[in-house]
């Protein structure tokens, strides 16, 4: 387990995503009424930032074009073959920790 620090609980109030960016890896978290996600933040599309874009409950629209995502499985909206990499999420204090191993 690899686990790193995205930010704190108080940079992420329910219904807001934030990206965490390790590497060449981008990852969009989201509250989601309090529980935490995190899934491949890049779009298979053309490559937008999931995390800058809308989270409608369980929905991440990415800004560039509104492809959907559900951020509890990575599952696109209209194309089952399309599922994006889904992180663990742990919080320890204030800390939002994701396992990016």
């Amino acid at each position: 387990m690899s686990l790193i620090k995205a930010g704190s609980l108080s940079q992420l109030p329910p219904g807001e995503m934030l990206e965490l960016l390790h590497g060449e890896r981008r990852i969009a978290i989201c509250n989601v009424g309090g529980q935490l996600y995190a899934i491949d933040g890049v779009c298979p599309h053309r490559d937008g930032p999931l995390a800058q874009g809308a989270l409608h409950g369980t929905a991440v629209v990415c800004p560039w074009h509104a492809w959907e995502f559900d951020c509890t499985t990575g599952q696109h909206d209209y194309n089952p073959s399309i599922k994006l990499e889904i992180f663990k999420v742990e919080v320890s204090g204030d800390d939002i920790l994701v396992d990016v191993a």
